[in-house]
C-alpha cells in the first residue's frame, strides 16, 4: 500500500513538504499505545432524555417581573399624574372609581390617611373604630408592592396589558389621590425610593413579632437541622387557640354555594374530620361521573362571579333566568355576550370575554343557566 520514494506522486509529496507531515502523522499512530484505543471515554453525568430544557433569556425575563421592596426587578420608565388619571379613567374606573373610591364590590384605593401617617409611617386610623373601611393605601406598606400588582394583574379584565409607562403613571395617579405626591408629579425608577420614604403605612408591617401575637416569636429565621433530626415528621395545618377566632367563626363567612364549609371557629377543634360534607381523599377506583353543566360551570369559573341565587360581582343565575324568561333571542344573544364580554346590563362591573369557551361549550352553560340551574 506503500509508494515508492521515486513514484510520481512521492516525489510531488517531497517537492511541496507534504511528506514529512505524513511521515510524522504515521509515526505518531503507529507508536500511539494499543490500550488508548480501546479505553472508554472519561464518563459524564448521565442527563435526563426528553424532559424539558433549558429556559431561554428571553422565557426568564418573561416570567421574572417580580418587583421587591428594594425595588430590585423595577424597569426603566415613568409616568405623570395627568397621564395616569386619562389611563384611570379609561380602564381602571368601572370598578375602582373616578376618584379611587369604588363600587360595591371593591374595597376603595385612597382615604383614611394624613400627613401625619407619612411623617411617622403608621396610619393611625387602622386602629380607629371610627375608620369604615380599610383602604389600599392605608395597609400597602411598600409602593413597590403596588407597582408590582398593578403591572401583573391590572386591569381585572385584561391583566398584563399594561406598559412599563402606563403602570408608572396609574400608580402616581393613586398616590396623588392618597395626596402621597403633588398633581405635577412624574414617577420614574430614578425617584420611586424617595416616594417610598413617604408611604403612610411604610413602618405598619414588621417581621420582628410572630405571625398570630406580637408577643411570638418569629418564623422565618429558623435553620435546617443536620444532627439527630427527627425521623418521622407529621405535617399538619392547626390553630393556636388564641388565634383560632381571630377573624370571627369561619363557617359564617363562606359563599352560599359549593359543597365545602369553614369549620366554626367559636368551637373546640374536631377530634377526627367528619366522613361527610367535607373533601375527601379515596384510593378506590370508581367510575368517572359524566360532567354536566353545573361541572362545566365549575371548571371554567364561572361559580367566581355568579352565585345560584345570591348576587357576587355578576348578576346570580335565577336572576339570569327571570330577566330573559320569555325573550325569544335570548339563548343566541347571551352566547355572543359570554364570548365577547361586556358591561353596563348589570351593573359597572366588566365581564371578561370568555373566548377560551368552545361553541359547543357556551351553548350548553348559557341554556343551563337560562333554565335557572336546572
Amino acid at each position: 500500500m506503500y509508494k515508492s520514494a521515486n513514484s510520481p506522486i512521492m516525489k510531488s509529496l517531497l517537492h511541496t513538504g507534504l511528506l514529512a507531515m505524513v511521515v510524522v502523522s504515521t509515526t505518531l499512530l503507529l507508536n500511539r499505545p494499543v490500550a488508548a484505543q480501546t479505553a472508554p471515554a472519561a464518563s459524564k453525568p448521565k442527563t435526563y432524555m426528553n424532559i424539558g430544557r433549558n429556559a431561554t433569556a428571553s422565557e426568564v425575563a418573561a416570567w421574572d417581573i417580580d418587583v421587591r421592596p428594594d425595588f430590585k426587578g423595577l424597569p426603566v420608565g415613568s409616568g405623570s399624574v395627568s397621564q395616569g388619571q386619562a389611563l384611570w379613567e379609561q380602564k381602571c374606573a368601572s370598578c375602582h372609581g373616578i376618584f379611587g373610591e369604588s363600587n360595591e364590590v371593591f374595597t376603595p384605593i385612597a382615604g383614611g390617611t394624613t400627613k401625619d401617617d407619612m411623617k411617622t409611617g403608621r396610619v393611625a386610623s387602622l386602629t380607629s373604630d371610627k375608620q369604615p373601611q380599610r383602604t389600599t393605601l392605608m395597609k400597602v406598606p411598600t409602593v413597590s408592592t403596588l407597582w408590582d400588582y398593578v403591572y401583573r394583574a391590572m386591569p381585572w379584565n385584561a391583566p398584563r396589558t399594561l406598559t412599563v409607562d402606563e403602570t408608572y403613571a396609574l400608580v402616581a395617579f393613586m398616590l396623588n389621590l392618597g395626596e402621597v405626591v403633588p398633581d405635577d408629579f412624574v414617577l420614574s425608577n430614578k425617584n420611586i425610593a424617595q416616594v417610598q420614604a413617604k408611604m403612610p403605612n411604610r413602618n405598619g408591617m414588621t417581621q420582628k413579632h410572630g405571625m398570630w401575637t406580637i408577643k411570638g416569636v418569629p418564623d422565618i429565621k429558623n435553620t435546617a437541622c443536620m444532627n439527630n433530626c427527627a425521623q418521622h415528621v407529621a405535617v399538619g395545618s392547626v390553630l393556636p387557640d388564641y388565634a383560632r377566632n381571630a377573624h370571627n367563626n369561619l363557617a359564617e363567612q363562606n359563599r352560599e354555594y359549593g359543597p365545602y364549609r369553614g369549620v366554626d371557629t367559636t368551637k373546640p377543634p374536631l377530634a377526627a374530620m367528619p366522613s361527610s360534607g367535607m373533601m375527601m381523599v379515596s384510593t378506590a377506583s370508581a367510575a368517572p361521573k359524566a360532567a354536566g353543566p353545573a361541572d362545566l360551570f365549575k371548571k371554567e369559573n364561572c361559580s367566581a362571579c355568579h352565585a345560584p341565587a345570591a348576587r357576587l360581582v355578576g348578576p346570580s343565575i335565577a336572576d339570569v333566568a327571570n330577566k330573559y324568561k320569555g325573550v325569544a333571542n335570548a339563548q343566541a344573544m347571551l352566547e355572543k355576550k359570554v364570548k365577547a364580554g361586556g358591561a353596563g346590563v348589570w351593573g359597572a362591573i366588566p365581564m371578561p370575554a370568555q373566548t377560551q369557551l368552545s361553541d359547543a361549550d357556551n351553548k350548553i352553560l348559557v341554556q343551563w343557566m337560562l333554565n335557572g340551574g336546572k
